[in-house]
């Protein structure tokens, strides 16, 4: 933890955020949306500080960003043919497809639910990012729980400077809404969350 985070531009190499990534450290970074918070995803007790530092409650999972679909399998097994259509027409994008979580994802990550939603997004600092770790990253949006997500860096360092450890500016976010959430673990598709993407362009992919 620092008084005040690295500060890095999308076009610096991310060196420092690789340093604090695998330390344990967490990250601030740009979506297509608003600002998000990323720690490694596999790392108890990243997870754990990344809980305390929104104050959200364990109940409440995480999701996951992915560079390309190649890292899928790293966060989820058991990947239905209907996920690989919705991968191919939204993908980078914002679609969240929950899946059944690979056994190397720890349980409070994604509250014990056995599932975890993950995506491409369409942030190109993002994938950035994912692909400079090596890894998939958390997803969750850069606020105290119950406050407004930030679109701008100067709104997370007012959230939280000295609790993160590196800010990626990546200057004014559009902050549309989030990303449409679709459950396959449940034999069906089911749309948990409506969001930038309509449930009927979700449907005619599926169905054409």
């Amino acid at each position: 933890m620092t008084d005040r985070p690295v500060i890095l531009r999308p076009t610096d190499a991310f060196n420092e955020a690789k340093k604090a990534f695998y330390s344990g450290g967490v990250i601030a970074f740009p979506t297509e949306t608003f600002y998000g918070l990323s720690v490694d995803p596999f790392n108890p007790k990243a997870i754990e500080r990344l809980f305390s530092l929104k104050g959200r409650a364990e109940t409440n999972p995480v999701s996951v960003i992915i560079a390309d679909k190649g890292m899928l399998s790293r966060v989820a097994v058991d990947i239905p043919a209907t996920a690989n259509k919705l991968i191919d027409r939204f993908w980078p994008g914002p679609l969240t497809i929950v899946l059944n979580a690979h056994p190397d994802i720890p349980p409070p990550l994604i509250a014990n639910t056995g599932k975890i939603g993950v995506r491409v997004p369409g942030s190109e600092i993002a994938r950035k990012l994912s692909e400079f770790l090596s890894s998939p990253i958390t997803a969750t949006s850069a606020n105290p729980s119950g406050k407004k997500p930030p679109v701008k860096a100067n709104e997370v360092l007012a959230y939280f400077n000295g609790g993160i450890d590196v800010l990626i500016d990546g200057g004014s976010l559009p902050g549309r809404l989030g990303s449409t959430v679709v459950d396959l673990t449940v034999g069906k598709v089911r749309i948990i969350r409506e969001g930038e993407i309509p449930s009927a362009e979700v449907e005619m992919a599926l169905h054409g």
